[in-house]
């Protein structure tokens, strides 16, 4: 048997968790460990956990599991990432297994840590967990790009952690609070994806619009589009994610009116409609606002792509107000919509109010969401019958290529299904000819 040499990473959770994965594997091979195929060659096993909700947990304790038990003589172990940052004591519980645990506000600190475990085999493992510093996961390493790079798209970081107070979310406890990175540490890696032929940078963060805030930048998210879009002006899509209700939402259409590059796409997490369950909710409850922000983007920028998500479920969320998201859902058309359950999760300000709405209600609720929002989805994909829409082409499979438009962001949303074999990585136009719930269907134009 071939000695076993390298690492191996499975990266699971959100696109920003898989950008730190990529800075976890560039900072192995720097350090001379090569990726290994498959966990049986490898020397070094990493999960890059996800701990922001228990079904990601248990997706990320599967996935250790399936590790740990076929582990063998000579290979290491490491939890890392957001479960490992929030819950070491669990982890180190449920899996002997592991020989170490590193967080997500230290993943940096990754090959210091698999040269001590390695020094240690033969021996007693060492059960590490690295002191965290909130600033850790933030500091630039240079020569390493905060970006992941998959077929023409790639992730683009713009910040750490989370300065908002949402009562149900664990990602202040877990990432600590917002780290904008340097301008121009954001521009020299968006010049190296460019130099790499990458046709759509996304730009992420826990909450985009905050960027720069901690910076003491005015407009901080704005300034840095504009700098982008002269920076690289070879990469023709720019997409941002994850954006904050407020008023940086309201000054992007015009950012977006004026430079093609920046894709007339827009995320905006709303979780809920009801005034009474967002107060709750300890979120922007102002829905006569978001109601002017939406027609003022809709205005400006009438192909504009909406999507956002929302909680059902939410202590003490009754059917009246739930009724009243659903309405809010109809009268709003969006693009693109998820819906998830609320879940309790320790340590949050939620966790300390009663889970007063049964399980069977929650996923009542979310089918009926889900179910509301297929035939405005199917409404708006048929919009777009008849016309020629660029596609950024990701894959092919019998005969039939693969891709997304501007509406439509990696992972999340829909897809164009082309006829006939398209390169992979390049925009295409496409016309469209037929449209599905969440998909397009076209040929080549």
């Amino acid at each position: 048997m071939k000695r076993r040499s390298g690492f191996y990473l499975v990266s699971l959770g959100c696109p920003k968790n898989l950008v730190d994965s990529e800075g976890i594997a560039a900072l192995l091979q720097r350090a001379g460990l090569p990726p290994a195929a498959s966990p049986e060659r490898a020397e070094v096993l990493i999960v890059n956990t996800c701990g922001f909700i228990a079904p990601a947990r248990a997706e990320s304790l599967a996935a250790l599991r399936e590790l740990a038990a076929a582990k063998r003589p000579g290979q290491v172990l490491i939890a890392a990432g957001c479960y490992a940052e929030r819950c070491p004591e669990e982890l180190a519980q449920a899996l002997p297994g592991i020989d170490g645990l590193i967080g997500t506000r230290r993943w940096p600190a990754i090959v210091g840590l698999v040269e001590r475990l390695r020094a240690a085999r033969g021996a007693q493992p060492l059960p590490l967990r690295a002191p965290c510093e909130a600033n850790d996961a933030a500091q630039e390493i240079h020569g390493l790009p905060r970006a992941a790079v998959q077929d023409g798209s790639a992730y683009l970081k713009l910040a750490d952690g989370c300065s908002r107070a949402c009562a149900f979310c664990a990602i202040p406890l877990i990432k600590g609070p917002a780290v904008s990175r340097p301008p121009e540490a954001i521009i020299a890696d968006a010049r190296w994806l460019a130099q790499r032929g990458v046709q759509e940078i996304v730009l992420i963060a826990q909450d985009t619009t905050a960027y720069g805030q901690d910076l003491g930048l005015r407009d901080g998210l704005n300034g840095l589009l504009e700098r982008l879009v002269q920076a690289v002006p070879e990469v023709p899509w720019l997409r941002l994610m994850y954006a904050f209700p407020g008023p940086a939402v309201e000054r992007l259409d015009e950012a977006m009116a004026r430079h093609p590059q920046l894709l007339r796409y827009l995320d905006l997490p709303l979780q809920h409609a009801h005034p009474d369950v967002l107060r709750r909710m300890r979120r922007p409850h102002d829905m006569d606002a978001v109601c002017r922000s939406l027609a003022r983007l809709r205005a400006a920028l009438p192909d504009i792509a909406l999507r956002t998500t929302f909680l059902v479920g939410y202590p003490g969320e009754t059917e009246a107000e739930f009724e009243a998201l659903l309405e809010f859902v109809e009268e709003s058309a969006f693009d693109h919509v998820g819906v998830f359950m609320y879940s309790h999760e320790a340590g949050t300000p939620a966790a300390s109010l009663p889970d007063d709405v049964p399980v069977a209600v929650k996923e009542e609720r979310r089918n009926r969401l889900m179910a509301l929002q297929q035939p405005i989805s199917l409404a708006r994909n048929r919009l777009f019958v008849g016309r020629t829409l660029d596609v950024l082409i990701e894959g092919q499979d019998s005969g039939l290529s693969v891709g997304r438009s501007y509406r439509d962001a990696p992972e999340i949303d829909g897809l164009v299904l082309v006829q006939g074999v398209l390169p992979v990585g390049r925009i295409v136009p496409v016309r469209i000819t037929s449209a599905l719930e969440y998909d397009l269907i076209g040929e080549p134009a």
